[in-house]
């Protein structure tokens, strides 16, 4: 029992203190944030906050770390209850936690946000996009590839397009576009494929 209550007073102490300096974020860059301020808006003292965390960017890395884990999960646990991806189901899935967590994935998603967090966040479907465009396709994988980083650039701009705008449109529905965006554009490279041929042996038939 006593054990449950350090448990639950742990979580809560990282929840204010995450919450605080995502509020902090929210009005300045990370380099202008102290630990006094985040201390002050999560009403707890300098050596609790130093019991958890070393620093403010310490603190921005297990936010980070969460994220990705927690969506991870959620894409592995969908996966585990079917045996073919549904990737309307499992891009909603993505768009409903960036919902919950929309204050930190709109400033992590932003212009002045973290390049490596969105590389990290694209590479968790990496491989289920690529096998999913290859499988039983003419699709090379190299051409894949070019679809794929085509796709979740455009991803990615969707989803700040969506933070912006206060999330009007459903999870569901932003899930539905991008899924039809990109077997959309699958669907014509196999109607239409591109023709490589080498530079000055086009007489080769190369």
């Amino acid at each position: 029992m006593k054990k449950a209550k350090v448990d639950r007073r742990v979580r809560y102490t990282r929840m204010v203190l995450k919450e605080s300096f995502i509020d902090l974020l929210e009005e300045k860059d990370i380099s202008h944030i102290t630990i006094k301020e985040i201390c002050e808006g999560a009403d707890i003292n300098r050596g609790t906050f130093y019991a958890h965390y070393s620093d403010q960017y310490d603190l921005l890395g297990k936010i980070k770390d969460e994220l990705l884990k927690n969506i991870n999960l959620n894409l592995v646990e969908l996966e585990q209850k079917s045996n073919k991806v549904d990737e309307i189901l499992l891009a909603e899935k993505i768009f409903e936690y960036i919902k919950e967590n929309a204050k930190i994935c709109k400033i992590l998603l932003s212009e002045r946000g973290d390049l490596n967090f969105q590389k990290k966040v694209m590479m968790l479907v990496y491989n289920k996009i690529i096998t999913q465009l290859t499988d039983n396709s003419s699709i090379t994988k190299e051409d894949a590839e070019y679809v794929y980083l085509f796709t979740i650039t455009g991803c990615v701009g969707i989803v700040q397009k969506w933070l912006d705008e206060d999330m009007k449109k459903s999870p569901r529905y932003m899930a539905e576009m991008v899924v039809k965006l990109t077997l959309g554009l699958i669907r014509l490279l196999k109607e239409q494929p591109i023709i490589w041929k080498q530079e000055g042996r086009q007489n080769e038939g190369l």
